[in-house]
């Protein structure tokens, strides 16, 4: 197979990903705090030696997230939480702490504030944030300071990786920072949840313009195999 075919293979491979990538995006239209992802597109050459084509592939494993802020819905849930500005919520999984924008918490069965999953909502020290199950009024303060009836019981934390570039999706809405993570300061609204950012009608557009990349890649390989069968037959004809 010669170095075109090889280039155009590896591209469709690639536009295969970003189709995956741009459904997954659709799919989470309506999911709190997703954040749409997408695909780095790049090229590797391998030298075949003196004298001979070099080898072209593309590559499309990268990914990056579109970390901008997404749109603010009021639910007047007393637990459900947005973040207005930068940051991230901390919680505590299986895999390690992790940071989110999904604000949407309820309390536990031992008053601590979980996510869906079941992961715990980490407050600036690190520590679970804990509200009292018989507390009539709960509400949370711009800066992140929970009160039950009137008594402030600590400071949810908002945090960011220390590297900038050290985050990686761990799961749909939770990010991984190896590296570690810093606190930062932000406001968060309390009665609020912030709606993914995919933008759906950017993202329909995308996904035609890959399904037509990947059509004309598949044209260009079946003009090349109807080339070479020719000139297979045109050799042995002779």
């Amino acid at each position: 197979m010669d170095n075109a075919s090889y280039a155009s293979l590896t591209r469709m491979s690639g536009l295969l990903r970003e189709m995956d990538t741009v459904a997954n995006n659709i799919a989470n239209l309506s999911t709190t705090g997703y954040r749409r992802e997408g695909l780095v597109f790049s090229e590797f050459i391998q030298d075949t030696g003196a004298g001979e084509p070099s080898l072209s592939m593309g590559h499309a494993t990268g990914r990056v997230s579109d970390l901008s802020q997404g749109a603010l819905t009021q639910t007047n849930g007393t637990y459900d939480l947005a973040i207005e500005g930068g940051g991230f919520f901390l919680i505590d999984t299986p895999g390690g702490q992790q940071l989110t924008r999904a604000g949407a918490f309820t309390p536990n069965d031992v008053g601590e504030l979980v996510t869906s999953e079941g992961y715990r909502l980490l407050d600036e020290g690190g520590a679970p944030v804990f509200v009292p199950p018989d507390a009539a009024t709960v509400s949370v303060g711009p800066d992140g300071t929970v009160s039950a009836d009137g008594d402030p019981l600590g400071r949810i934390g908002l945090y960011a990786p220390a590297d900038p570039l050290d985050l990686s999706r761990a799961s749909g809405v939770a990010f991984a920072a190896p590296g570690g993570v810093e606190p930062v300061e932000g406001q968060i609204l309390q009665g609020f949840v912030e709606e993914s950012n995919v933008n759906p009608v950017a993202e329909i557009a995308r996904m035609i313009e890959v399904q037509r990349a990947y059509e004309m890649g598949q044209g260009f390989l079946d003009q090349e195999d109807e080339r070479i069968r020719s000139a297979i037959r045109t050799l042995t004809s002779n």
